[in-house]
């Protein structure tokens, strides 16, 4: 009896190389081409998209930034909207502060920035007679009230003194100082205007601040 043909070596069937009708090497060859095509588009993507900056932090009209108040964001823009943005492709301009309210994690508008020359409002300090609601806090827009001392007897009628001014900080008393203590609230007053809510201020009118409905903010 011959012995050499007996059934063929099981290493050698496993030894054996695949064809190209292989399960196995089809599946390896769509894997490569489905990576290469992956990462082929996510560097398309990333060109494509535009480094703008973001606010890391809520940011009050009159607040100087620096680059602990934003980040970097890739975002894909067009180009009309991107010239809205403040573009990441240059470092922050110096001496820039915050012209109106911006929202932690929101795109830094173009129109949201201005150098300290160019700002337009000044941060007074506006004693309340009543405390003002909870919803009066920082970022939040509010219409300042007063209201002459009577006259001859006579009940004064309130009058609107400024509207819609930004709140830049709200000082609450608290503790053993809250008794009869005032609630200063800090708002930005535009130049123009200044001098009627100084004026009020330094009559010590009766001043209330009352809150623009839907703008209010976490206390």
């Amino acid at each position: 009896m011959d012995s050499s043909e007996g059934p063929a070596s099981p290493l050698g069937a496993r030894l054996r190389r695949p064809g190209w009708r292989d399960p196995k090497l089809l599946v390896g060859v769509l894997m490569i081409a489905a990576a290469v095509v992956l990462g082929a588009w996510a560097v398309s993507a990333a060109e494509a998209s535009t480094p703008v900056y973001v606010a890391s932090q809520e940011l009050t009209p009159g607040e100087q930034l620096d680059d602990d108040h934003v980040a970097v964001a890739r975002v894909r823009l067009g180009a009309a909207e991107a010239d809205r943005y403040l573009p990441a492709t240059d470092p922050l301009p110096p001496d820039v502060v915050a012209v109106r309210a911006v929202g932690d994690g929101e795109l830094l508008p173009r129109a949201a920035v201005a150098a300290t020359t160019d700002l337009h409002v000044r941060p007074v300090a506006v004693p309340v007679t009543e405390a003002p609601s909870a919803g009066v806090a920082e970022g939040a827009l509010v219409d300042v009230w007063v209201t002459p001392e009577a006259d001859d007897g006579e009940p004064s009628a309130p009058r609107l003194l400024a509207e819609r001014l930004t709140v830049a900080e709200v000082a609450r008393p608290t503790g053993s100082f809250a008794v009869g203590a005032e609630t200063v609230v800090h708002v930005l007053v535009p130049t123009d205007t200044l001098p009627d809510v100084l004026g009020a201020l330094a009559d010590r009118q009766s001043v209330q601040v009352v809150l623009v409905p839907g703008t209010a903010t976490a206390p």
